[in-house]
């Protein structure tokens, strides 16, 4: 727990709340729907974990359980969202409520689907 997210929560949460319906008004989905598709396509399917054999590091391919997936993918959809809110005028709820909607129409113009399809090539050439 880092000291620049503490106390914060009701504040995540109204964040969350407006991406919701900023989603809804650009969709006209349900939002929830919307998040859920998101994250089904931004969870890697496969990644890297370091082998040690006899001081030697090697990497390799290892499959993501579904637990994983999801919380690389909810975590790399924030890390976009701030990353395209930071030092921009652009309200974070805007941010949010984009990184999900390119999600989950799997647009490569998404923070989170490029990083998925970046740990996933990593992981195929580590096979």
């Amino acid at each position: 727990r880092g000291a620049g997210a503490c106390g914060k929560k009701h504040k995540a949460y109204n964040i969350v709340k407006r991406a919701f319906e900023i989603i809804e008004e650009r969709t006209g989905k349900n939002p929830l729907q919307v998040l859920v598709d998101a994250i089904h396509y931004a969870a890697p399917r496969e990644e890297t974990t370091r082998i040690t054999y006899g001081g030697i590091t090697y990497h390799v391919a290892v499959d993501a359980s579904p637990a994983r997936g999801i919380d690389v993918a909810l975590m790399n959809i924030a890390a976009g969202a701030f990353a395209a809110s930071f030092r921009n005028k652009k309200p974070i709820e805007e941010c949010l409520a984009e990184e999900i909607i390119l999600a989950s129409q799997y647009d490569s113009k998404s923070y989170a689907v490029a990083r998925k399809e970046e740990i996933e090539r990593i992981a195929e050439k580590a096979r």
